[in-house]
Protein backbone atom coordinates (compact mmCIF):
# COMPACT_ATOMS: atom_id res chain seq x y z
CA UNK A 1 0.00 0.00 0.00
CA UNK A 2 1.11 3.58 -0.81
CA UNK A 3 0.20 6.80 0.94
CA UNK A 4 3.05 9.29 -0.46
CA UNK A 5 2.41 10.75 -4.10
CA UNK A 6 4.98 12.26 -6.64
CA UNK A 7 4.91 15.86 -5.27
CA UNK A 8 5.05 14.86 -1.29
CA UNK A 9 8.56 12.22 -2.78
CA UNK A 10 9.99 15.44 -4.57
CA UNK A 11 9.99 17.11 -1.13
CA UNK A 12 11.24 14.10 1.00
CA UNK A 13 13.99 14.24 -1.13
CA UNK A 14 14.68 17.71 -1.44
CA UNK A 15 14.96 17.77 2.49
CA UNK A 16 16.56 14.65 2.83
CA UNK A 17 19.55 16.07 0.72
CA UNK A 18 19.61 19.40 2.33
CA UNK A 19 19.48 17.79 5.81
CA UNK A 20 22.25 15.38 4.54
CA UNK A 21 24.44 18.62 2.87
CA UNK A 22 24.14 20.45 6.63
CA UNK A 23 25.06 17.37 8.32
CA UNK A 24 28.52 16.55 5.80
CA UNK A 25 29.29 19.99 5.97
CA UNK A 26 29.31 20.24 10.21
CA UNK A 27 27.14 22.96 10.04
CA UNK A 28 24.93 20.62 12.39
CA UNK A 29 26.75 17.69 14.04
CA UNK A 30 23.63 15.85 15.44
CA UNK A 31 23.14 12.73 13.75
CA UNK A 32 19.17 13.32 14.46
CA UNK A 33 19.70 15.16 10.88
CA UNK A 34 21.32 12.05 9.11
CA UNK A 35 18.55 9.83 10.41
CA UNK A 36 16.01 12.12 9.33
CA UNK A 37 17.16 11.87 6.60
CA UNK A 38 17.80 8.74 5.77
CA UNK A 39 14.07 8.10 7.16
CA UNK A 40 12.67 10.88 4.47
CA UNK A 41 14.53 8.61 1.65
CA UNK A 42 13.02 5.44 2.86
CA UNK A 43 9.49 6.38 2.89
CA UNK A 44 10.06 8.44 -0.34
CA UNK A 45 11.46 5.26 -1.91
CA UNK A 46 8.46 3.18 -0.21
CA UNK A 47 5.80 5.58 -1.07
CA UNK A 48 4.64 4.70 2.36
CA UNK A 49 4.52 6.65 5.22
CA UNK A 50 4.04 4.81 8.43
CA UNK A 51 2.82 8.41 10.31
CA UNK A 52 -0.05 8.77 7.35
CA UNK A 53 -0.80 5.55 7.95
CA UNK A 54 -1.93 6.42 11.37
CA UNK A 55 -3.23 9.82 10.93
CA UNK A 56 -5.33 8.28 7.67
CA UNK A 57 -3.72 10.80 5.55
CA UNK A 58 -2.44 10.11 1.87
CA UNK A 59 -1.03 12.50 -0.34
CA UNK A 60 -0.79 9.46 -3.95
CA UNK A 61 -4.27 10.88 -5.34
CA UNK A 62 -6.70 8.38 -4.03
CA UNK A 63 -9.84 9.77 -3.26
CA UNK A 64 -11.28 9.35 0.43
CA UNK A 65 -14.82 8.27 1.04
CA UNK A 66 -16.02 11.00 4.08
CA UNK A 67 -18.19 8.19 5.67
CA UNK A 68 -14.97 6.83 6.26
CA UNK A 69 -12.31 7.54 9.12
CA UNK A 70 -9.38 6.26 7.00
CA UNK A 71 -8.13 6.35 3.07
CA UNK A 72 -8.54 3.80 0.67
CA UNK A 73 -4.82 3.02 -0.59
CA UNK A 74 -3.84 0.86 -3.58
CA UNK A 75 -1.67 -2.19 -3.05
CA UNK A 76 2.20 -1.24 -5.17
CA UNK A 77 2.40 -3.08 -8.27
CA UNK A 78 6.09 -3.60 -8.31
CA UNK A 79 5.90 -6.21 -11.40
CA UNK A 80 6.34 -4.30 -14.74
Amino acid sequence: MHNVGKIDRIIRISIAALLGILYFTQVVESKFFLFLAFMLVMTSLKRCCPIYSMVGLGTCGVKMDESKKTIDTEPLNLKK
